[in-house]
């Protein structure tokens, strides 16, 4: 039983306002809503949106980012209430403690290091390929072998060299905006929310300006007969691509892990997951809905399917080529800058709770930010993005993100029925309903997901118990 200790709710809040010793709290419900949308909008909308149309929905790609987005929904609701009740900066890791137990918030928390640390890995080697683009539009041309990962995985053969040394970009780009986030909390925030208005004003630029372009004969068939493959149109195929785009919604959780640096996390929090969610989803639908407008969706199987759409209008929107890069760019930037926040913030807790060594938990004197951690992240990241390519990471990444939002579906649940009379400024409703469906929908995604993923995902756990077992159980705070 001693596996199931949770950690008493009156300590997890004490712990959430001690203004002495904590974090610095300096994020409004803006700063949070756009924190939100920058973790968010990135890979998905600018990447994925093509990929999909063009393998799985076809022009129902409209309709696999709605049940998606409802999953997402089904989740964000139980994050709301949690982040509103326990304003901690460990996310679903502290959220599993108070509720499922050290055991189970362990798992959750090693199981998030999945989420960020390689989802800012992931959206660097993105962010890599459109930098690499936009610089050889101005005669800049970066080596190959300096802007690829040298290895890769060939499903059949294993893992290969491909004969490049590193993925400079990647590198280079975590290593600046951790840089960036050891400074400050605020300065992050500010920097984020400048990059989420430029990609939110180039986005809105494309669908205002595409609408005229639209041809609604590339809307027919809205969805493709199914090919007599599981996935591939049809109903499956809008199913499928639901579970591949719902890459694109990951990140709006990671607002929960400031919750600890918001001035009002019990009002702000659930309007900086929620807000921030919804925008999102808005976007997504009007983007993929003018896309697959423009160009029909059997083309649409390019790494940069804005830019493709742009092209086909002819002179008339060659204006906007530049800008959709630059957009691309800064949403990845403010994707990485988020994913990057988050991490730290998840090991600064869990070294709080005794469960890594206490140097995790060190806060910089000038700055109030886990300094150490954020140093050892960007560190570790930069190794990964340099590397590894991008399909091993994504999938690792989605993977992970389900599994998180599983855990804190079932824990709303038990939380109602252990302590039904704890202050809860916001309450997800429609309990049982509502968390059970989330719980549902991530489980139905994560099995969709190929077997190596899962494998992969299995070795990574046993890695974690093994920590847990020789280091942390006999060090954690709760214990002694």
């Amino acid at each position: 039983m001693q596996l199931f200790r949770t950690k008493p709710i009156n300590q997890l809040l004490e712990d959430a306002f001690d203004k002495d010793h904590g974090l610095k709290k300096a994020l409004s419900a803006t700063s949070l809503v756009t924190l939100g949308i920058g973790a968010i909008i990135g890979t998905g909308i600018f990447v994925l949106t093509g990929t999909v149309a063009a393998n799985n929905a076809g022009p129902a790609l409209v309709l696999s980012f709605i049940i998606s987005a409802v999953g997402c929904v089904f989740a964000g609701l139980c994050y709301a209430e949690f982040a509103s009740m326990i304003p901690i900066s460990g996310s679903a890791y502290t959220y599993a403690y108070a509720t499922l137990g050290e055991f189970v918030a362990w798992i959750i928390g090693w199981d998030l290091i999945l989420e960020y640390l390689f989802a800012s890995s992931t959206v660097a080697v993105g962010w890599s390929g459109y930098m690499v683009s936009f610089l050889h539009d101005y005669g800049i041309n970066i080596p190959a072998h300096m802007c690829n990962a040298p290895l890769d995985f060939i499903k059949g053969q294993g893992w290969v060299l491909t004969g490049s040394i590193i993925n400079f970009p990647a590198v280079f780009i975590i290593a600046l905006l951790s840089a960036l986030l050891v400074i400050g909390i605020k300065e992050s925030a500010g920097f984020n929310s400048i990059i989420v208005a430029v990609k939110i004003i180039v986005i809105l630029l494309f669908i205002g300006f595409g609408l005229s372009f639209i041809e609604p004969a590339n809307w027919k068939p809205f969805i493709p007969p199914n090919t007599g493959e599981f996935g591939h149109f049809g109903i499956s195929g809008v199913l499928r691509g639901a579970a591949v785009i719902f890459f694109a919604y990951i990140g709006f959780d990671a607002v929960s892990t400031a919750a600890q640096e918001a001035r009002n996390p019990q009002r702000d929090m659930p309007i900086g997951i929620l807000g921030s969610l919804l925008v999102c989803t808005l976007l997504y639908v009007l983007v993929s809905g003018v896309l697959t407008g423009i160009v029909p969706y059997t083309d649409l199987n390019v790494p940069a399917p804005l830019a493709l759409a742009i092209d086909r209008t002819g002179s008339a929107l060659l204006w906007l080529r530049p800008l959709i890069k630059i957009g691309a760019i800064a949403g990845l930037s403010s994707v990485i800058l988020v994913m990057l926040l988050g991490q730290p913030r998840i090991f600064y807790t869990m070294a709080t709770d005794g469960l890594l060594p206490k140097s995790f938990s060190r806060v910089h004197p000038k700055f109030r930010t886990p300094h150490v951690t954020t140093i050892l992240t960007g560190s570790v990241a930069c190794v990964i993005a340099g590397i590894l390519p991008i399909n091993i990471l994504s999938e690792l990444v989605s993977i992970g993100t389900l599994l998180a939002f599983t855990i804190v579906c079932i824990s709303i649940f038990i939380l109602r029925k252990k302590r039904p009379d704890l202050n809860r400024p916001f309450k997800t409703p429609f309990v049982p309903w509502v968390p059970l469906l989330g719980a549902v929908i991530c489980v139905a995604q994560m099995l969709s997901l190929p077997w190596e993923t899962w494998e992969r995902l299995i070795i990574w756990m046993a890695i974690g118990l093994a920590i847990y077992f020789l280091y942390s159980r006999k060090n954690s705070k709760l214990a002694r």
